[in-house]
């Protein structure tokens, strides 16, 4: 089957691939690499393959949402993708995150039904867990960078819009720290198509606290864990 969205070659995606939502991300991670090139901008889905430390690597714009997660991590596949990292924004849920905390995330909770109760066939909820070995990797570059971080679950929303004045403190009750929108589908998808993945999110603002944090803080902070991500994934045994 070849990819709708992605018009790129197969080969011209590395094993190892880092996503994020928004493009104006991806070109930012892409200057991390060597020689990066561009292969895909079709639908805005920027992907470049490039090198860091000697080890071919991806960078590729994933969308909004699970059903836009699901498309390009099985487009990516196709196309050569085997290991992907997610490397995204979330809400904080508790107080003890702070704007830039960086949070790697063990596990994601989400609705029943919708895009996971298709690829199943019935309205099921399967774990939604990262790979343990490509998340310990991780966390052990953020460690050797020493860049401050937290394990925990995260709520993968479908509805940016729906969250109401008692959002943070149901799910936070829950288990989960912070609000994003894609990593259960990363997770189940990913473990449906045999490949690895993980995800780590950068906080962009606190439920918990009504905080937002300035785009310049943004992109220093995504920064710092895109040199951890790009060190572990080229670490990373396939």
């Amino acid at each position: 089957m070849n990819p709708v969205h992605i018009l790129a070659k197969k080969g011209d995606v590395a094993e190892r691939v880092v996503v994020a939502g928004d493009p104006g991300r991806v070109k930012l991670l892409s200057k991390l690499l060597k020689d990066p090139v561009l292969v895909n901008e079709n639908r805005g889905f920027l992907v470049y393959t490039g090198y860091y430390n000697g080890v071919r690597v991806s960078v590729a714009t994933h969308g909004i949402g699970g059903p836009s997660m699901a498309i390009v991590l099985e487009e990516l596949a196709m196309l050569g993708g085997k290991a992907f990292v997610r490397l995204g924004t979330a809400g904080g849920l508790v107080p003890e995150l702070s704007l830039g905390d960086v949070v790697v995330v063990t596990g994601a909770s989400y609705n029943p039904g919708g895009l996971i109760a298709q690829y199943f066939g019935e309205t099921t909820c399967p774990a939604a867990t990262p790979d343990f070995e490509l998340t310990t990797e991780i966390v052990k570059s953020l460690q050797a960078k020493g860049v401050r971080f937290f394990l925990g679950n995260v709520f993968s929303s479908d509805a940016f819009y729906a969250e109401d004045e008692h959002f943070a403190q149901k799910w936070s009750q829950r288990g989960n720290v912070a609000v994003e929108m894609e990593a259960a589908t990363l997770f189940v998808v990913g473990r449906l198509r045999n490949l690895k993945t993980a995800a780590t999110v950068v906080i962009s603002d606190s439920l918990a606290k009504k905080e937002w944090i300035s785009k310049e803080k943004l992109e220093e902070s995504v920064m710092k864990a895109a040199e951890a991500i790009f060190l572990a994934l080229t670490n990373y045994k396939l």
